[in-house]
């Protein structure tokens, strides 16, 4: 190990462990406990069948009735229905069991109370607002619908700078990181040892040692995976606060959903940096997993920052101590000569909007030219899939960049089933051809896009924490649009059918596994 590669583990090996701390070791627990009731009926209670049988179908009904009448997305209806249908009571059980949330209301409670409390720690610039609206009108109706959720404020004046690979958005933080002078804070899906994690955290280290405060979060998942469960003390003991966001403990939580998806390193207050890169080797391409990985991020330095402050605050306070907020908003912000307006916005599972979609559906419903995207996941709910239709069918360029090497075979062959009927409409898709796309990107008309931890599947639309960042007129914008292009011309397009020429048992996978979309 080089001197500039900290590491306070040795990777730890994945297997049993990782299974019984999954929703895969819930739903097994599930079936297993089902089974093993309905043999001790068959068995003890042989002269009651009848009995049992007509109970269980009285009780899958009031399920299914409350399922029709519920709001929830029709996929979703549909995927549920058929498991109380064909599994008997396990299914009806699972569905009460993860309706209820009975372990994890508190959690809930306590996170919108923590948003409730704080959407006045920041306040919109009404000059900035009046520009937006006269220079974007269809932008500033969409703050305002954020702000339904979260506090979010529009920036002018704040330079946005675009990476179109991890690496260089690494490159990019190892350079703001030497310059922290009062305060870091790291919010992180997946944090991994390895030469990305332990130059970073060499760096922390000694800004520690130099009165820097710093703060890092991961998500409890990462304790199955990636680093031990007492990763935490460990980081301490080095004078990095650190927190575990929600950790899990097998079989007694039903918020295996709720994980913290979101990238967000804020410096000093006055730089900040978004997308889709986790702190792993795979993500700057230091190791090869899927081929190349192709991701992206963007640097925000000027009063934009201020969302991402204020969300990673916010989910402090909601794992550990509540800090003193205004301490690490109110900081002198530098004004740079861009004119065009970026907000950055959170997303979690708790809200009733679907944040992340429909702000994704504002720009396809909106666009007059094109509408690109790049995504890992391609996994749609019917309003989604309309959308992307309907944008085709009125003209519109609709072009979507999805991995040519897949990380997950079932999602992948799911993907694969939507490609039809899109392309039927007019949609194009394209197939990165050296490796994996786990770019989160959407740009349109050459003045907006959106770069952020945001998948195009129930995942992060629907279950999980999310941020991304919202662009209007920014000059980062073409190199958006150029990055997505020249991605685009590494890729295979996907022809009309291509899907039934491909492998009987992808077909067979993708078909079944659109049958659990919502859950997967």
């Amino acid at each position: 190990m080089s001197d500039n590669e900290l590491r306070l583990i040795e990777k730890p090996k994945k297997g049993l462990l990782r299974l019984v701390f999954s929703r895969t070791g819930v739903v097994l627990l599930l079936l297993l406990i089902s089974m093993a009731i309905l043999f001790s009926v068959f068995y003890f209670f042989a002269g009651w069948l009848r009995h049992f049988a007509g109970g269980v179908e009285i009780f899958n009904l009031i399920v299914i009735i409350y399922l029709i009448n519920t709001d929830m997305d029709s996929t979703a209806k549909v995927t549920w229905i058929l498991i109380v249908a064909v599994t008997s009571v396990f299914g009806a059980i699972f569905y009460v069991y993860t309706k209820s949330d009975l372990v994890n209301r508190r959690v809930k409670k306590t996170y919108m109370q923590i948003f409730r409390d704080r959407k006045g720690e920041i306040t919109q610039d009404q000059e900035t607002l009046k520009r937006l609206k006269e220079e974007s009108p269809e932008s500033a109706a969409l703050l305002h619908y954020l702000n339904q959720n979260e506090a979010v404020i529009a920036a002018t004046n704040s330079e946005i700078t675009y990476y179109p690979l991890g690496e260089l958005k690494w490159e990019a933080m190892l350079e703001e990181l030497e310059k922290a002078e009062k305060f870091i804070f790291m919010e992180y899906f997946i944090i991994d040892e390895g030469k990305m994690w332990g130059r970073i955290l060499n760096i922390l280290k000694e800004k520690v040692e130099q009165g820097v405060e710093v703060r890092v979060m991961y998500d409890g998942t990462c304790a199955m995976s990636t680093l031990p469960y007492n990763y935490p003390k460990m980081m301490e003991k080095l004078g990095i606060k650190c927190s575990m966001f929600s950790p899990l403990t097998p079989f007694v939580s039903t918020h295996y959903n709720y994980r913290d998806h979101r990238k967000i390193l804020v410096i000093d207050g006055k730089v900040g940096f978004n997308g889709g890169v986790n702190l792993g080797d795979e993500y700057i391409n230091a190791i090869d997993r899927f081929g190349h990985w192709k991701d992206t991020a963007i640097r925000i330095k000027g009063e934009a920052v201020k969302n991402l402050t204020l969300m990673f605050l916010c989910m402090w306070a909601f794992g550990e101590e509540n800090p003193e907020f205004q301490k690490y908003l109110d900081v002198p912000y530098e004004k740079y000569p861009e004119q065009g307006f970026a907000f950055s916005y959170g997303v979690n599972p708790f809200d009733r909007h679907r944040v992340g979609e429909h702000a994704y559906m504002d720009i396809i419903n909106r666009a007059q030219r094109y509408v690109h995207i790049m995504t890992p996941y391609l996994i749609l709910d019917d309003e989604l899939l309309q959308a992307l239709k309907y944008a085709a069918l009125r003209g519109v360029d609709v072009k979507l960049i999805l991995p040519g090497v897949p990380d997950k075979r079932a999602v992948y062959c799911l993907a694969k089933t939507y490609f039809d009927t899109l392309i039927e409409s007019g949609v194009e898709i394209y197939l990165y051809t050296p490796g994996f796309v786990h770019a989160k990107v959407f740009v349109s008309d050459d003045v907006k896009a959106v770069v952020g931890t945001i998948n195009l599947d129930y995942r992060s639309l629907y279950h999980h924490f999310e941020c991304a960042t919202y662009m209007y007129d920014c000059s980062c914008i073409p190199e958006i649009e150029n990055d997505f292009l020249e991605t685009m011309s590494k890729c295979s397009q996907v022809a009309l059918h291509d899907y039934y020429k491909g492998k009987i048992t992808d077909r067979i996978i993708g078909r079944v596994a659109r049958l659990f979309a919502p859950l997967l």
